[in-house]
């Protein structure tokens, strides 16, 4: 259930702090006392309504925070999937506005606003005017009668929902194929074209790395030559002057005076080896020229080469392996075409085969739901007779679709008649906006017992009633309230009287500025507040004692063996 609701800076409320409590939680109060800044507040901390509407203007900062308190597993689930950490089954939900962003926390975890609103459909349940006006649509009839089903048809969606996935996806490949017949052949020259160029080329993997390699030695063949040509001169090479020379002179000089000192040795073994180095790089570099030989024709040939590959990558892919995959791929593709009859043929069989699995499936939600629909008539008929609909009739049309789609193949329409004699029409064509609103309780009372839900919050649940339906429509909360929380927003007396927990919202000047503040009730004060609901500007003895009574009656109905 909602624990409390905490507000700073928002519209006329500077900051509020409001606790709730268990079954019945009534907000009252005079007209334009600020209490849509309530709902609005609840909504903009569930990511569903705009800061803007309500941030004060002279604030730093705006915030709505939101305490529950709950055992759903739904819930539990949602969390752990979000990450976020919780303890002894309470959840904390803010909303922060600042420098024209918002920042959304669920147990101090910044979170995104989406994320807050999965988490908030299984904590709780807001009913207002655009809520009542939604009965109007069809498609939330669906949805009504789907969630009165529950689990008994939930899978049978999610199943339909893949099975239709899979149906338009080889639908689609199937539309496709027929209209490429036409361009089959075409298609199919086109292809071979590719494939024979490709298989002309007899490209290898890693072959343009080695002709690189081998075009850079022969466009260089000149310099390379020039090259070692000097370093065999300045090396001695040839066998006359160079390095070679004057270090056989160094090692003879050495050799000349090592009979007078022994330490002379280690350089006369130095000098040989390097003499002995040389003359192996001489070799070397001397058998390398030998063999070094430029062909013209050679480099032709690898220049010619490497332009087909280039060409290739361009057209084909970035690599030779990109190039030779799209080899393969063109290959499958044309042997596809070639066998273009047992292709279609196949492919038709897995159409038929994914359009009869989604029919079937489509038509066991269909079965469901017309069980359910039944049930769900007769329920909903009687809590409609439970507010003062004495002489209702309610009905669930039902439209069977051609194709199924991924909600099944059906279309249904709530019709009712309020008036005897008067055939059934579709709400929307009948209902007003007083019988919407008493319509949608009847519906959410049938529903209670259908979600684990803890809290529900009605706003304008009154409108257009008074009279003994106010009175049938405040018992029916008080009913709904004893399962579950509820908070509402009222301005009928009849509905004020059942409140378990009383609030009133209060408009007050303050430093010639206008606040709004909330305030817990007494059970005097909220006898007060009935009263001025009731008597309006001036209250009497009489209106006073009207309040008292009428709250009497109300814990009798809520409590009728007085425990």
């Amino acid at each position: 259930m909602l624990n409390s609701l905490h507000v700073k800076n928002m519209a006329l409320i500077q900051e509020t702090e409001v606790e709730f409590g268990e079954g019945l939680n009534i907000l009252s109060g005079e007209t334009g006392a600020g209490k849509s800044i309530i709902i609005g507040s609840v909504n903009i901390a569930l990511g569903s309504g705009n800061f803007r509407d309500f941030v004060r203007e002279d604030a730093e900062y705006s915030l709505a925070e939101l305490v529950f308190s709950t055992d759903s597993e739904t819930v539990r689930a949602e969390m752990e999937e979000l990450g976020i950490p919780w303890e002894d089954g309470e959840i904390i939900i803010s909303r922060r506005f600042k420098g024209g962003r918002s920042v959304s926390r669920i147990n101090g975890e910044t979170v995104p606003v989406s994320a807050v609103r999965r988490l908030a459909l299984g904590l709780i349940d807001i009913h207002g005017q655009h809520e009542h006006q939604s009965l109007l649509s069809p498609a939330k009839h669906l949805e009504i009668l789907d969630a009165f089903a529950g689990d008994a048809i939930r899978e049978k969606k999610e199943l339909c929902r893949k099975q239709y996935r899979s149906y338009m996806a080889v639908k689609k490949e199937w539309d496709q194929a027929l209209r490429q017949e036409s361009d089959r052949l075409k298609e199919m020259d086109f292809l071979r074209f590719e494939v024979q160029e490709l298989e002309a080329a007899a490209l290898r993997p890693g072959e343009d790395e080695e002709l690189e390699q081998e075009y850079r030695l022969l466009s260089n063949g000149q310099k390379i030559m020039e090259a070692l040509s000097e370093a065999g001169n300045l090396s001695g090479c040839g066998g006359y002057g160079g390095a070679a020379e004057e270090i056989g002179k160094a090692l003879r000089c050495v050799s000349s005076v090592q009979e007078y000192d022994s330490a002379l040795d280690s350089l006369g073994e130095a000098l040989g080896e390097i003499e002995s180095l040389l003359n192996d790089f001489n070799r070397a570099l001397s058998d390398y020229m030998n063999e070094f030989s430029f062909d013209a024709r050679e480099q032709s040939r690898v220049e010619e080469r490497l332009d087909l590959i280039n060409r290739l990558k361009a057209k084909y892919g970035s690599t030779i392996q990109k190039i030779l995959e799209g080899k393969k791929e063109r290959e499958e593709r044309l042997a596809l075409l070639e066998n273009y009859e047992e292709y279609l043929g196949k492919l038709e069989g897995r159409y038929e085969e994914a359009k009869k699995a989604l029919e079937h499936t489509a038509d066991e939600i269909t079965a469901l739901r017309q069980e359910n629909a039944r049930r769900l008539e007769r329920l909903i008929k009687e809590n409609l007779v439970d507010l003062n609909f004495l002489d209702v009739q309610f009905e669930i049309s039902f439209r069977i679709l051609t194709s199924p789609g991924e909600n099944g193949r059906d279309e249904i329409s709530f019709l009712i008649s309020t008036n005897p004699g008067m055939p059934l029409r579709p709400l929307k064509d009948v209902a007003s906006g007083g019988e919407l609103s008493r319509i949608m309780l009847a519906i959410k009372a049938v529903l209670a017992d259908q979600d684990d839900v803890g809290t529900l919050i009605f706003d304008e649940i009154d409108t257009g009633i008074s009279g003994r339906t106010a009175q049938k429509v405040s018992e029916k909360m008080a009913v709904l309230s004893s399962s579950r929380q509820i908070i509402c927003i009222t301005h009928l007396a009849q509905i004020a009287s059942m409140a378990d927990h009383h609030f009133l919202i209060e408009k007050r000047p303050e430093a010639g500025k206008t606040r709004t503040e909330i305030l817990p009730l007494t059970e005097e004060e909220s006898v007060q507040e009935l009263a001025r609901i009731l008597g309006g500007a001036r209250i009497t003895e009489t209106v006073l004692d009207s309040a008292r009574e009428m709250k009497e009656m109300a814990k009798k109905l809520k409590n009728p063996k007085g425990v």
